[in-house]
């Protein structure tokens, strides 16, 4: 009676130095208490998957590079329309502040307008978060982070971008409808909406902008799948080439207008979230680009019992606040005037503070400063002062190194993204307080 073993590969070592592999097979006769094994050279097949291997994950790399690459063109293409984004609202602050400062020197009854100028600032630099954020989002590294997301806050991203594209040239419609949150990377999503809204201005004649229009619609599909769909009225697309219109470096703009990789890295991105991208289109009439995303999984959540309502006392203490920018610090200084705020400009500076005694209930601490980063300074508390690591909140204006990224996704530590909002920064804070105090 025999009983058959499963192969088993092997790798020896030659006497040249090279290495061979085997695979292994024998059948074990019982009754006889014999066994029989047979090996086969198995080398070229193992080599020739090592090769295919390697020549996938090259592929993958080449994939994900070219993809940033596309996205930083398209960035860089509408660099000029974002710095006229940015540049209005600067002049409009830098004009308010300046007559501000001016009035501040006169007396109460000569300073009119002075709270309205102060309000247009706001508004401005707002404004000025919006594109940068949008800059930020768009221009980070190509290495794919799926997180689930609201495809209204991409969509916005989307449209920041290519606000001046469209202006003066098209009506921008947004008719959003409920769609549940999908599962995907930000940057590379809000890539392709960047994409097809470009796409669209320019299939749009110019000098009717009264007539053209971009509609932006969502919806949510009997399966329960996300739709966008991107349309415009503009001059379609001829049906001979509706079959090859998500082909590498096919186009159906004029020569040096553009390379043809825009609609195919667009059909990458989607299909590799699962989704699918497809077209509609009457030459003379527009075209509708529909976008379909699955739905993100369920996030499950611990349901609790409501609380019993109680009177919170505001909880005051003693902070530090670590940043190079000396302007930055005294502004946080002012934000959180109702508490005992101590702004230093080092890390070293801090430290030392830490060593002479001085305690601190919060420690706002820049991520990216010079000497020594807001990393190293939070290392330096973990071997020294243990407790007072837990206490740090991070502040960055998002310029994230390879390291930085690496570092907030290894700590919990809260964090406040600049520019920031000194009303959400005083509810952060005055939580963390709270939460030490209870605690």
């Amino acid at each position: 009676m025999g009983a058959a073993m499963g192969p088993l590969v092997n790798r020896y070592l030659c006497k040249d130095g090279s290495h061979r592999w085997f695979e292994w097979r024998s059948i074990a006769h019982l009754d006889r208490g014999l066994v029989y094994a047979v090996a086969r050279d198995v080398t070229e097949q193992k080599l020739a998957e090592g090769l295919l291997a390697a020549a996938a994950e090259r592929e993958e790399k080449l994939q994900r590079q070219l993809m940033f690459a596309d996205r930083m063109a398209s960035v860089g293409t509408l660099a000029a329309g974002v710095a006229h984004q940015i540049n209005n609202p600067l002049a409009s602050a830098a004009a308010n502040i300046a007559i501000i400062l001016e009035q501040l020197d006169r007396s109460p009854e000569e300073r009119p307008g002075l709270r309205a100028m102060a309000a247009d600032v706001q508004v401005a630099a707002e404004r000025i978060r919006k594109s940068v954020r949008s800059l930020m989002t768009l221009s980070r590294a190509e290495e794919e982070r799926r997180n689930p997301i609201q495809l209204a806050r991409v969509l916005e991203l989307a449209t920041d971008i290519t606000e001046n594209e469209l202006h003066g040239r098209a009506r921008l419609v947004k008719d959003y409808g409920v769609t549940p949150l999908v599962s995907a990377d930000e940057a590379r999503l809000g890539h392709v909406f960047i994409n097809l809204l470009v796409n669209a201005v320019q299939a749009l004649p110019e000098g009717r902008s009264d007539a053209n229009e971009i509609r932006i619609v969502t919806s949510t599909d009997p399966e329960g799948r996300a739709v966008v769909e991107v349309r415009d009225n503009g001059v379609g697309i001829p049906e001979s080439r509706m079959s090859r219109i998500f082909d590498p470096f096919f186009t159906t703009q004029a020569v040096g207008v553009g390379i043809g990789l825009g609609l195919s890295i667009c059909h990458a991105i989607v299909t590799g979230m699962g989704g699918e991208i497809s077209v509609v289109s009457e030459p003379g009439r527009g075209a509708t680009f529909r976008v379909t995303l699955p739905a993100a999984a369920p996030v499950e959540s611990e349901v609790t019992a409501p609380a019993s309502p109680q009177r919170v006392t505001p909880a005051s203490g003693a902070i530090l606040v670590v940043d190079d920018e000396v302007a930055v610090g005294m502004a946080l200084g002012r934000v959180l005037g109702a508490h005992a705020v101590t702004v230093v400009s080092a890390a070293r500076q801090a430290l030392a503070l830490l060593e002479s005694g001085v305690s601190f209930d919060l420690i706002l601490s820049d991520l990216m400063m010079p000497d020594m980063s807001g990393m190293e300074f939070y290392d330096e508390l973990v071997e020294r002062f243990p407790a007072t690591a837990q206490r740090v909140i991070f502040m960055s204006g998002g310029a994230y190194t390879p390291r930085a990224s690496s570092f907030l996704e290894r700590v919990s530590n809260a964090r406040i993204d600049k520019p920031f909002d000194p009303s959400a920064v005083r509810v952060l804070v005055q939580r963390h307080l709270s939460a030490a105090r209870a605690g």
